[in-house]
């Protein structure tokens, strides 16, 4: 049997050609998909996102679950009201996501060309009436949160979780009057957990993240207000590639548990 001789020259370069691809196709990966396989953003840089208080908790670990996927890639974050982010981005503050609690405030900046396309929903929330933990005021239903003496906290009328209250205040024939209309759930959540009010209407999410320091009382009348979640990339956003990346991981699998597991529903 005869035997073919490849030259040894040819031999080291078909090596070299196999390393390099195999070196361009391990690249390719790292740069383009997380450890579970989704994709992200290519290159590195900040990335500023603005969201709803209510997402405080399951954005900061979405965050840092991006940031571990994408090495040398900074999350910043800004929690607020969402009326308060939108006059902010309206105002020319710099952000790159923004992230709403309702699609009213959404849409106002959709309506003054902001934000880019159109945005995509990916959680939903509820009310729930949040009482220091003993409950003091013996509160048991949305009806006795009207009862004299009570002292019930809201968030203000322009914030969602405000205009949610407004609605289930007319589908119930309840009229509260509270003690004080916060500027968002959290400073609501707040001023229960220190025993500065009897109740307070927040997110059923916040009760949740809360812990002990409050007791949450789920009423009816609470399916009459289901607040939807929008989230869009910032017009004058200077990290758009990073922006896509970040509300792909958000409405993807890996945000879609993490918000699952803090109780909040699918849109």
């Amino acid at each position: 049997m005869s035997t073919i001789r490849v030259p040894v020259g040819a031999l080291l370069a078909a090596g070299v050609l196999a390393a390099g691809l195999a070196g361009c196709a391990a690249s390719s990966t790292a740069a383009g998909t997380t450890r579970s396989g989704s994709s992200t953003a290519a290159g590195t840089g900040t990335v500023t996102v603005f969201a709803a208080a209510s997402l405080k908790s399951t954005f900061t670990k979405i965050a840092s679950g991006f940031e571990a996927a994408n090495p040398g890639t900074k999350v910043t974050l800004n929690f607020a009201g969402s009326s308060d982010l939108v006059t902010q981005v309206t105002q020319g503050a710099p952000a790159d996501v923004i992230a709403s609690a309702d699609t009213t405030n959404m849409a106002k900046l959709s309506d003054a060309k902001l934000i880019d396309g159109t945005p995509s929903k990916f959680a939903t929330n509820t009310l729930e009436i949040a009482v220091p933990p003993g409950n003091p005021a013996s509160i048991s239903s949305f009806a006795d949160l009207a009862k004299p003496g009570v002292k019930v906290v809201v968030c203000a009328p322009q914030v969602p979780c405000g205009s949610a209250t407004e609605t289930v205040e007319q589908a119930a024939g309840t009229t509260l009057k509270p003690v004080s209309e916060e500027s968002s759930v959290t400073d609501v959540l707040g001023k229960v957990s220190s025993g500065e009010a009897d109740a307070g209407l927040v997110y059923v999410t916040d009760v949740k993240t809360a812990g002990d320091k409050v007791k949450g009382i789920p009423f009816s009348e609470s399916d009459q207000a289901v607040n939807t979640y929008p989230i869009a990339t910032v017009g004058s956003s200077k990290s758009k590639e990073l922006a896509k990346a970040f509300i792909a991981m958000v409405t993807g699998s890996e945000g879609r548990k993490v918000l699952s597991d803090a109780g909040f529903g699918t849109p």
